[in-house]
C-alpha cells in the first residue's frame, strides 16, 4: 500500500507565467490556476506542473556541482528532430553536451535554465 500519492512537481522560477506558458504548449496541457508567485498547469487528469516565483532564483548548471540539476523532467515524443526544433522554437535551448543522441533523447534547457530531455521510447 503506498502511503502517499503524487500530487505535482514544482519547478522554482523567476517568471512562473512565462515558464507555465512554455511547458504548456510543448506538453498541450492547460493553465488551471494563475497567481502572482504560483501558476499551475495540468492535462485535465492527475498530472500537474506547478511554478513558484523565486525572485532570486539561479539556474542550475549541468553538468556540474557547484548548482546541481537536482532533478529533470524526461519527455517523450515520437520524432527528436522535429520536436527539437518545436521546443527550441517556443524558446528552449539545445544543450551543448548531448551525452545520449546516440541513446535516443536530447538535453534542453527552458526558458529559466531547468534541463530537460526529450526522448524516444
Amino acid at each position: 500500500m503506498a502511503i502517499a500519492r503524487m500530487r505535482s512537481v514544482v519547478l522554482d522560477c523567476p517568471d512562473p507565467k512565462l515558464l507555465a506558458a512554455f511547458y504548456g504548449a510543448l506538453l498541450g496541457w492547460e493553465i488551471t490556476v494563475v497567481e502572482d508567485d504560483w501558476v499551475v498547469i495540468s492535462d485535465g487528469s492527475s498530472g500537474r506542473l506547478c511554478f513558484q516565483l523565486v525572485p532570486d532564483h539561479r539556474p542550475p548548471v549541468w553538468p556540474g556541482a557547484d548548482r546541481p540539476q537536482q532533478f529533470h523532467l524526461d519527455l517523450t515524443v515520437d520524432d527528436l528532430d522535429e520536436a527539437e526544433g518545436a521546443t527550441v522554437a517556443l524558446g528552449a535551448t539545445k544543450h551543448p553536451y548531448q551525452p545520449g543522441e546516440k541513446d535516443g533523447f536530447r538535453v534542453f534547457l527552458d526558458p529559466a535554465g531547468h534541463p530537460f530531455c526529450l526522448c524516444v521510447d
